[in-house]
């Protein structure tokens, strides 16, 4: 018999597939054009590029880099904002930039190497005071929040049927953590030591995520860390080759890891975005979206104008799933550096932030 609810199932996966595909392809397209038309655009008028460090092609970031940097482009010659055209800044043409994640990003920007980036609150938060993973190193006070996009959810993905129902149970077990020097991977550790499991106590792996997803598909991986915005499409894809469960962080695990930091706040991941994963419970932090205060404050303000512009719901909303997360009336959501002067004098100008704050 035909189960409608299969294929509702079905169909709705496909949807979030095809919608990320076409995210991924107009990024291409974007930035295969670049070379090929920049002597046009330099005839038409001046052209500023601005590239968006985000995070591996298969992850959360890139294809939510790619809407954003669609919503601000405004290449020379493009029609008018009024006349259907696009309402991002003039003469901005920006790109999506593939990386390692929210580390990079923050070094990236730092270096100068990219004009801004996306990356966890609690990245952000270390690099600004040097801490964690920072300690010792260049600090990289000059970080500025543009906007605050949407909670970023801590997924511990595992085989059902392993034997593994909790993370105390990955003593002894093979776990990626996350690619190196990501964001994923340096929260993933203390999430692990908070459950009692210093680095000695399991075997830690460094592997991107497709890595990690192909990995446990394979049994040749325990179980892997991805703290990104939900549905991720890797494990979108993952959970329909292989029978997965998601393990819960909560309990007294979850006090200590939040009283120790701030920016972890409690998350719950609804049944059904996986196949076949109930719903569980985990933490979250902030997804960013980063820059220096070396930055020019006008082009920061057009940047969070065009940002928060009514004819940027129609992208968001049409794109990566979680592009309908990135709202106005929680882009001021757990700051824990400050906001860039052009950022601020956007949300003093529409009442997000009062006078004097």
């Amino acid at each position: 018999m035909w189960n409608s609810k299969a294929s509702d199932h079905a169909d709705g996966k496909r949807i979030i597939a095809s919608r990320t595909l076409d995210a991924l392809r107009l990024a291409a397209l974007v930035f295969s054009l670049i070379s090929s038309l920049a002597p046009a655009f330099a005839q038409a008028g001046e052209v500023d590029y601005f590239r968006i460090a985000t995070g591996s092609t298969d992850g959360t970031y890139f294809p939510i880099g790619s809407l954003i940097s669609s919503a601000i482009s405004n290449p020379p010659g493009s029609r008018d904002c009024a006349d259907g055209g696009s309402c991002g800044v003039p003469g901005l043409i920006a790109v999506s930039q593939a990386t390692e994640g929210s580390v990079e990003n923050v070094g990236l920007i730092a270096a100068g190497s990219v004009e801004s980036g996306l990356s966890q609150a609690d990245v952000a938060y270390m690099a600004y005071f040097g801490l964690g993973h920072f300690k010792g190193k260049a600090q990289f006070d000059g970080l500025r929040v543009v906007a605050t996009l949407f909670p970023e959810l801590v997924q511990v993905a595992v085989r059902k049927h392993s034997g593994i129902f909790a993370l105390e149970d990955l003593a002894g077990k093979r776990v990626s953590l996350g690619a190196e020097g990501s964001g994923t991977a340096l929260d993933a550790e203390v999430i692990m030591a908070a459950h009692g499991l210093k680095m000695n106590a399991y075997k830690p792996l460094h592997f991107g995520l497709g890595e990690s997803a192909d990995r446990l598909r394979l049994g040749k991986l325990d179980a892997f860390f991805i703290i990104a915005g939900a549905p991720v499409p890797a494990m979108v894809d993952l959970a329909e080759q292989a029978n997965i469960t998601l393990l819960p962080i909560k309990g007294e695990a979850a006090e200590r890891l939040r009283k120790a930091f701030a920016f972890f706040v409690p998350a719950r991941l609804p049944a059904g975005i996986y196949r076949n994963v109930e719903a569980t419970e985990t933490l979250s932090v902030g997804a960013q979206w980063l820059v220096s205060d070396r930055l020019d404050e006008e082009l920061v303000y057009n940047l969070t104008r065009a940002l928060w512009h009514p004819s940027t719901r129609r992208v968001l909303d049409n794109g990566h799933p979680g592009g309908r997360l990135i709202q106005l009336k929680s882009a001021l959501d757990g700051l824990a550096i400050p906001l860039h002067l052009g950022a601020r004098r956007y949300y003093q100008e529409v009442g997000a932030l009062p006078e004097g704050k």
